[in-house]
């Protein structure tokens, strides 16, 4: 039993180790109104992650930290169909083998248009999109609308949405001068939790079920073993005990005898 233990903890710890994660906290902003016409989110061409579509496996690009960008190179990403006032929690994880820092930052539509900073950069990072996206011919899907409607719904309907902005700065030094000067994109999930009652990440409630089970067998099991170390020591303890008293009633026997 011990041996199986230390094999299982040996194996969460080197899965934890080639394994990081970045994470930030935030709550679902107000439900605003979204404009069908153009130019409108859909013509970022940035990639979407809802409470519906919580997981998205892509490659960041990545760079050195530079006095351009002291935070290596930026990614934007569109957080939809949040509840308000919700607590969220966004991870970015990514292998331990390829050595990165990671910030993320969430920023409201407000925020972002009325900083020219901000804007800036989303435009900048949309337009290598696009480009992107032209560059290899994937046209972007077509919106269905339902039938008999040649038109989006009118009005939209409300939605929380919040802009999600992530610096991507390659964290090694290697003697190859092609990883120096090229820097390889790093694999990622990143993953939209909601947290349950504002208090705990929904994605971890099976996790704490399991502990708080191995921890109540835990205090019947180790009740158990403690009364049975307590009895094996009290029986070598009362056989001890009794020897001096038979010894003595011996003792003295033979000297009535006598």
């Amino acid at each position: 039993m011990f041996i199986r233990f230390c094999t299982a903890l040996l194996i969460f710890w080197v899965t934890y180790s080639l394994a990081n994660v970045e994470k930030v906290i935030f709550l679902g902003p107000e439900s605003i109104a979204i404009p069908t016409g153009h130019p409108n989110l859909d013509d970022l061409s940035l990639d979407r992650i809802s409470p519906v579509q919580s997981s998205l496996r892509t490659q960041l690009a990545a760079e050195f930290p530079h006095e351009n960008s002291p935070k290596g190179r930026v990614s934007w990403f569109l957080l939809e169909g949040l509840e308000p006032g919700r607590r969220y929690e966004t991870r970015v994880c990514w292998a331990a083998t390829q050595p990165t820092q990671f910030w993320i930052l969430p920023y409201t539509l407000k925020e972002v248009f009325e900083t020219p900073s901000l804007i800036s950069s989303l435009a900048e990072y949309s337009e290598s999109r696009q480009s992107s996206e032209a560059a290899f011919e994937e046209p972007r899907p077509a919106i269905q609308y339902p039938e008999g409607s040649s038109k989006g719904p009118d009005p939209n309907p409300p939605n929380s949405i919040l802009l999600l902005q992530v610096f991507s700065a390659a964290d090694y030094f290697t003697t190859n001068q092609t990883l120096m000067k090229h820097v390889p994109p790093v694999d990622v999930d990143i993953i939209l939790d909601p947290y349950a009652l504002n208090i705990f990440p929904k994605s971890l409630l099976p996790t704490a079920v399991y502990i708080t089970i191995l921890a109540v067998l835990g205090w019947f099991v180790s009740d158990i073993i403690w009364k049975w170390l307590a009895s094996a020591v009290e029986e070598p303890q009362a056989g001890q005990s009794a020897n001096p008293q038979i010894a003595k009633r011996g003792i003295e026997e033979e000297k009535k005898r006598r």
